[in-house]
This record gives structure tokens, sequence and C-alpha cells, in this order.
């Protein structure tokens, strides 16, 4: 059997973003852990009985069609066994079991991800930017990675291109979801100069806690994260979140102070993201690392003015790898998308009078987090210190809760109501 099978029945079963590094600590492999079979796993003390349920109700053998459906389209299947396997992955607790990779899967290891992520409802202003700002970045030799969205992430996306460097784009969807039909062409840019990635299976769609789950892969993937115009309720504030708690550099462009549309932005510097005026203020971070791949010349300086299009580019790279069917794509998921974007705050500034009802639906472990936590932000070990419950259940409580709306995340891993 292809050892791929194993992990992606672990990852189809588990689904994406859950805590597996315990798991995979004790057993070394997904096949190791299939054939274990289920009394094995009762007595190993780490999976809980809806975990097992879950790992029962699939089979290796099942995953066969998604396989072939990947050799049909050219699409590559990285697992963590694969030498293309991102390496800003590897620390995550919650690292993805399987990446499918529309393009090069190459560019998985280059040595200079930068990420650039903002609004979807960027100003003319903050689209020129983060088109100017990636285009500089990409001929100074870094490789761009965002989110595939519309606004900032576009724009980052097409500086790239315009300046004939690669990109790599994270979605929140499979690769053949109905998703964002406007952003096809782009796509297609995008896979033929690095690649577009995912770690869902080529037919899911997207939902509202897919893309904050997607962009701890953005942090993770990248040296240091830019945010360009984001207001106080953007999603890309989760993604500079997930960068400090990995140990990632976070930059952020000075906006407007009376918009709305850069509170977010400019509330990063007002807590110790460095700013932003050029590329330069990005790159001599990694200058002296990467000194044999970074060319710092005509960085200390963006230009904008009437020249930088963040329109699609019209022309056709040449294809680094074959891609030889479309992905269908529609604007489904956009309303979705919005409803997942949770709030940034500054812990000090926040000082809640009556604790929130607890949303409805919540499991019994995040039921019993929340009955804990108080308007006073709190650890995670704290936390797992107070639960009755392992500490892989109490961590995807916590993304349960989080993804709820129902508490709030500062930066050092603390949570409050």
């Amino acid at each position: 059997m292809n050892p791929k099978e194993y992990w992606i029945w672990l990852q189809y079963a588990l689904g994406a973003g859950a805590r597996v590094d315990e798991i995979l600590a004790q057993y070394g492999s997904p096949e190791k852990i299939y054939y274990a079979g289920s009394r094995d796993w009762r007595l190993s003390g780490v999976f809980k009985a809806d975990t097992i349920s879950r790992l029962l109700k699939k089979s290796p053998s099942e995953t066969y069609s998604v396989i072939k459906e990947c050799e049909e389209n050219g699409w590559h299947i990285i697992t963590p066994d694969d030498e293309y396997y991102p390496d800003g992955f590897k620390n995550l607790t919650n690292f993805p079991l399987v990446l499918y990779v529309w393009g090069d899967p190459e560019v998985l290891k280059h040595q200079v991800p930068i990420s650039i992520v903002g609004t979807r409802y960027a100003s003319v202003y903050g689209k020129k930017i983060a088109t100017a700002l990636a285009a500089s970045l990409s001929k100074a030799g870094a490789l761009i990675v965002s989110g595939g969205a519309k606004g900032i992430d576009s724009c980052a996306h097409i500086g790239a291109l315009n300046a004939k460097g690669k990109t790599v784009a994270f979605l929140g969807c499979g690769l053949k979801s109905n998703y964002l039909i406007e952003n096809l062409e782009l796509r297609k840019l995008i896979a033929k100069n690095g690649a577009v990635v995912s770690e869902y299976t080529p037919q899911t769609e997207p939902t509202r806690f897919a893309f904050p789950i997607r962009n701890r892969l953005i942090s993770a993937m990248s040296l240091g994260t830019v945010v360009i115009e984001a207001g106080e309720k953007s999603g890309s504030l989760i993604t500079a979140r997930l960068a400090l708690e990995q140990g990632r550099d976070v930059f952020a462009v000075p906006g407007d102070i009376v918009s709305s549309n850069f509170k977010g932005t400019n509330r990063l510097l007002r807590e110790g993201a460095k700013p932003v005026f050029s590329a330069l203020d990005v790159l001599e971070e990694y200058v002296f690392e990467f000194a044999d791949r970074l060319n710092l010349e005509n960085t200390g300086e963006l230009i904008i003015d009437n020249s930088v299009s963040t329109d699609i580019p019209k022309v056709s790279y040449e294809s680094n790898t074959a891609a030889r069917k479309s992905v269908k794509i529609n604007r489904t998921a956009e309303k979705q998308q919005k409803s997942a974007q949770i709030t940034f705050e500054s812990a000090a500034k926040e000082n809640l009078q009556s604790k929130p009802t607890a949303p409805e639906g919540l499991s019994e472990c995040a039921m019993q987090i929340f009955g804990f936590l108080s308007d006073t932000p709190i650890s995670t070990e704290e936390i797992l210190s107070k639960s009755s419950f392992p500490s892989s259940e109490v961590l995807t409580a916590l993304t349960e809760l989080e993804f709820s709306g129902a508490v709030k995340v500062f930066p050092g891993g603390l949570f409050s109501v």
C-alpha cells in the first residue's frame, strides 16, 4: 500500500488542524497507528473515545480516489516524509499531515519566504502598497506567501508575478472547490510560477472555520509576516498572532490613524511590530543569514505611482510544472470567510464587567474551559492544569472556543472570555 494513503487516512479522519504530535510521537507513523488497532488506541492514553470513533469510520483504502484525482490533475501530494515538506511546519503541534500542491512543490523549501496579508476590502492605497512591496521583495530574492483571497492577498501574488518572482497561495478549501471564481486566472498563474497549496482533500468546500486554520500555515511557512491594511476584526491579525506564537517576525505598514481599515495594523505597530516603509525594512532582518540569496539593491525605496498595476497579469510565464486541469471556483465562501474573522485585542484595554453566555453546541471540554475563564487573561499552561481533559483535547477545545468567538486570544498564548 502507498504510504501516503495512511497519512491521508489519518488527516481525513481527524480533520485539518488537529493536534497530532503526541499521537505520532508515541506510534511513529500513521501506518503503525492504523495497524495498532482500536484496542491499543484505547490503552495508549493519547486517544479520546470520539477520536477512536472517527478513526474507525475511515479506512486507508478510501483514499485511493483522492490519490487518483491528484494524479489525473497533476497535483502533488506532500507528507512530512517528503523532501519538499516545509521546514517551518515541523515544529507545529498541529502540523499538516498532507499538503495538496498544484504547481512546483520545490518552492515550499525556499529559504526566504515572506508572507503578506491584509484585508479583502482593501483601498487603492493598500493595494498599491501590497503590489509594489511584493514586487520589490521578489526582485530581491524572496518568496511571496499569502492566502489567495481578494484584496491584499491577490495584490501580493500579483506583485510577485509582475516581478517574475515565485509565490505560494495557501487555500482554506480543496483544490477543486467551487470558490472565488474571479481569482481562477490568478491561481493558474501562481501554479505556473510557484504553487497553490491546501491541506484539505481536493473536493473539500470552505467553511467559516477553515480560513483561520489555514492561516497558521501562512505564518509558519514564512520567516516573517507583513500586515498591510487590517481593520480591528481582520483575519490577517490572526495570522500575525500565530506568527508571534510560532517565533516568527511580524511587520506592519503604517496607515491612516483615523481610518478603520488601519486600526488593526496600527495596533500591531503599537504592540511592537516593526514598521515597514520599503522591502529593505523586512529583508535587513535576514540578509546576514541569507546573503547569498538576497540582493538588497534598490530595496530602500518603495515606488508607488501609476505604473504599479494591481490587475492580474495578462502574460503567461514559463511553467515550472504540469497543471493539466483547471480548478473550478466560485464566490460561495466570501461571506463564510468574513464570519470567521476574529478580533485581535489588547489585554490592557479590555475589562469585561460580566461574563457572556457560552455559545451553543460547544464540546464538553470547551464548556468546561469556558466555565473557569474570566475577563482576566490566563495562560494555556494554567488552563491545562485546571482541566480534567487530556492536553490534546484541551488545545482542540481552545481552538473551538476561539473560532466560535467565545474567547479572546492575546499575545503569548493568553485567553479570556
